[in-house]
């Protein structure tokens, strides 16, 4: 069952029940998807750029926008308004389509996949997620990318707090780590 399905069948109604939500429209719902990947050491080549945007672009469906410094970091050799970053803000049918792949391709490639953590939400109940490979993604070739990019997902609902929120992605299928007692 594809993810906006099982949240319109399922989801909403467990919410409501569980919580005790009378209003279908306060029940929390994922707003957004920001995928995000930082230049790191290879800011200053433009190939590893355009190798890194091709990537997001293929993986999302979408253009990238890139992120710059906002201020100068001289440690790290950065000036104000070098690019730093890419990013994709995912909303809609492409969000949906993603949270597909991410839950029922990308997860289960993952080696020693036992789930996902449970200490990655913030207070506003928003999850962030991180990769070391970008590779995971089937449209990735990895024999073709000569150096290895991270990449970081952020959920973003309208949960209250974290139990909200792992409620409403629990029930989406984004399979959380066992806690041992």
């Amino acid at each position: 069952m594809k993810v906006k399905e099982k949240y319109e069948k399922e989801v909403i109604k467990n919410l409501s029940e569980n919580f005790s939500i009378k209003n279908k429209l306060a029940v929390p719902k994922i707003d957004k998807v920001v995928l995000n990947v930082g230049f790191g050491k290879t800011g200053s080549d433009e190939k590893s750029r355009e190798t890194i945007f091709s990537s997001l672009t293929k993986i999302t469906g979408q253009k990238p926008a890139t992120r710059s410094a906002k201020k100068a970091i001289a440690a790290f050799k950065i000036r104000k308004g070098d690019p730093i970053g890419a990013q994709v803000t995912l909303r809609g049918k492409r969000m949906f389509d993603f949270l597909d792949k991410l839950t029922g391709i990308v997860l289960p490639r993952v080696r020693d996949f036992r789930g996902v953590s449970e200490t990655s939400f913030d207070q506003g109940g928003n999850y962030s997620l991180g990769f070391r490979e970008i590779n995971v993604f089937p449209e990735i070739d990895y024999t073709k990318s000569d150096k290895q990019n991270g990449l970081e997902i952020t959920i973003v609902t309208t949960a209250k707090d974290s139990v909200h929120g792992k409620v409403l992605l629990e029930g989406i299928g984004i399979p959380f780590r066992k806690v041992k007692n």
